[in-house]
């Protein structure tokens, strides 16, 4: 069986955050800490050595791969924060998910990931949105038994 790399610890998420250093990296961190707890109602656990999650799913492939994983979350990274949303951004029907990037100011999208150099640069309310939506999908597809 799959034993992944990445699970959650009791680690402190606050310790984690102050470490960052950079006063402006660190207010970013505890915004969306609030923001990601506020879209889950769950507080923040420390995943592997780098990770900040909020909630978790199983999942299980149809090769039989199976795990545990956040449900949503992000790593601040030196050069930006990595948020772990919906794997591929998946796009609603409506495309609401699609319009919503297109509002959300500065990012780049990674095959799991959307990245953002600071929380200046988008627009928080969309960001939010687009937390909801992922955490909503996840929990519809992988519902907890």
């Amino acid at each position: 069986m799959y034993d992944p790399k990445t699970k959650q610890t009791d680690a402190s998420v606050d310790a984690f955050v102050q470490k960052l250093g950079d006063e402006k990296k660190i207010a970013d961190a505890n915004k969306i800490i609030e923001l990601m707890s506020r879209v889950t109602g769950h507080p923040p656990k420390l995943w592997g050595g780098s990770i900040i999650g909020f909630d978790t799913y199983h999942y299980k492939y149809e090769s039989g791969h199976e795990g545990d994983t956040v449900l949503i979350g992000f790593a601040p990274r030196k050069q930006n924060f990595s948020l772990y949303l919906a794997s591929g951004f998946i796009m609603t029907e409506d495309k609401s998910y699609e319009a919503l990037l297109a509002k959300l100011g500065k990012h780049k999208l990674g095959k799991g990931c959307l990245y953002i150099n600071k929380l200046a640069d988008v627009d928080l309310a969309v960001l939010e949105k687009l937390m909801k939506i992922s955490a909503d999908f996840l929990r519809k597809k992988y519902p907890k038994k």
